[in-house]
């Protein structure tokens, strides 16, 4: 599949490792597809971000996908159904870090091999199913789209397109899959709302 990603495309699936890797997560998540795609400022997908304005937002964005990480990636909507059940998250959240240092649920924490060698899988980072299925929706929404490749703005849509933070965050921030289908079969001069 990867030999039909754009080239954007493809900066942004190696930007998603990089994250990954700098943090020290275990797997590349969507959550790093999304860090990515703010931080490539070129192709389809960065312009339909710039256009509905998360340029001038963007630490809001990497505030909020902080904070699900802290959560163990949960979104809000999880917390908030916990939350019906008499679980409060954030109080969870609490008492681990209390126990085992900030961010001791974020996953962060990448192993070292005997070898001194990052990771368990030889340096090189899986992608977790949440990655993967942004991935494969990227394919279906550009096979849909009939397009012959996949480019940044099929990452994009597919980041919108399903449930999950990225989505969550997205959406808390005007970006719904709706108003990237508008400024990217529209030209742009769609805006937020």
């Amino acid at each position: 599949m990867f030999e039909r990603f754009t080239k954007d495309a493809r900066v942004v699936v190696e930007g998603a490792v990089e994250h990954c890797e700098r943090v020290g997560a275990q797997t590349v998540a969507a959550e790093h597809l999304l860090l990515a795609l703010l931080d490539h400022g070129a192709g389809r997908g960065s312009f339909a971000l710039a256009a509905l304005g998360l340029d001038e937002r963007r630490d809001s964005v990497v505030r909020a996908l902080d904070e699900a990480r802290r959560r163990a990636g949960l979104s809000q909507a999880d917390a908030d159904a916990l939350a019906g059940l008499g679980i409060d998250v954030s109080e969870i959240v609490s008492r681990v870090e209390e126990a085992h240092g900030v961010g001791a649920m974020s996953g962060g924490r990448a192993g070292r091999r005997r070898d001194g060698e990052r990771g368990w899988w030889g340096g090189h980072r899986p992608f977790g199913r949440d990655a993967k299925d942004v991935l494969v929706k990227s394919l279906r929404i550009a096979v849909a789209r009939r397009e012959r490749t996949i480019g940044d703005e099929h990452i994009l849509l597919a980041l919108t397109a399903g449930p999950g933070v990225p989505a969550e965050v997205l959406a808390d921030h005007g970006v719904t899959h709706e108003s990237v289908t508008r400024v990217i079969g529209g030209g742009g001069e769609a805006k937020a709302g």
